[in-house]
């Protein structure tokens, strides 16, 4: 299957949090959109591991995801080297994405830093035919997706551009809230971390007014980009 777009994530949840809204809107508009999350989350204070795949299975239900996988990666202690580089090469040369999102170029947790470089170097190397990788007793072929970009997650981070998400807020926070675990439950019994507190998603709420404040819309997602951004066509701009 190719994808338009693939989105790599640390953690389950990063995507949800940070571009959820871009994810639901570009799947309206007709596009295939995939998720690829790096780490199970394990080392995370709430829930366990086999409780956050059913939770991104839920997640990947409500935004409706043409593919959810995850590539097992040890949680806060990958690396971005060749074994790691290795498996990305191969998800990418598996879906031939156009564009791939990926984490913040630097963040609160050490796993986004490392996951924005560990992508954006795989997304080069897979497009260098020296590079041999094999899927299903097959050599792949080389892709180099045509671009990269980077959501933010908890620094703020001045974006290179805005997507309005105007139209598709409320999918957004289905998809987030399939994490029950992760978030507020007044009910639960487990430790409180920083995502779980009550106003962590009035939060996110104040960041996506902000950035769509900024470009005369009412909510909005920000990214950074590896380059600059071109367009051939000034009336798509907001």
């Amino acid at each position: 299957m190719k994808l338009d777009i693939l989105v790599f994530a640390a953690h389950p949840d990063d995507a949800e949090i940070s571009c959820s809204g871009t994810i639901v809107s570009h799947i309206a508009q007709g596009k295939k959109v995939g998720v690829i999350d790096f780490t199970m989350g394990e080392m995370g204070t709430r829930g366990n591991a086999e409780l956050r795949m059913k939770e991104a299975e839920e997640s990947a239900r409500i935004m409706g995801l043409s593919v959810r996988e995850n590539l097992g990666f040890r949680d806060v202690f990958f690396r971005n080297d060749e074994e790691h580089q290795m498996a990305v090469i191969r998800a990418i040369r598996k879906y031939r994405p156009d564009i791939v999102l990926a984490n913040a170029i630097e963040d609160r947790h050490v796993d986004h830093g490392k996951g924005a470089l560990l992508a954006r170097d795989a997304c080069f190397m897979s497009g260098l035919a020296k590079i041999k990788t094999v899927f299903e007793n097959k050599d792949q072929e080389p892709w180099r997706p045509r671009a990269v970009y980077h959501y933010i997650q908890n620094n703020y981070i001045k974006p290179d551009f805005v997507v309005d998400i105007t139209g598709f807020w409320e999918k957004k926070i289905a998809a987030i809230k399939a994490f029950k675990s992760q978030f507020y439950d007044p009910e639960s019994e487990e430790p409180e971390t920083f995502i779980s507190q009550p106003g962590f998603l009035d939060f996110l709420e104040c960041r996506a007014r902000e950035l769509g404040h900024a470009i005369g819309v009412r909510y909005g997602e920000g990214f950074t980009a590896n380059r600059l951004v071109g367009v051939n066509d000034l009336s798509n701009l907001l």
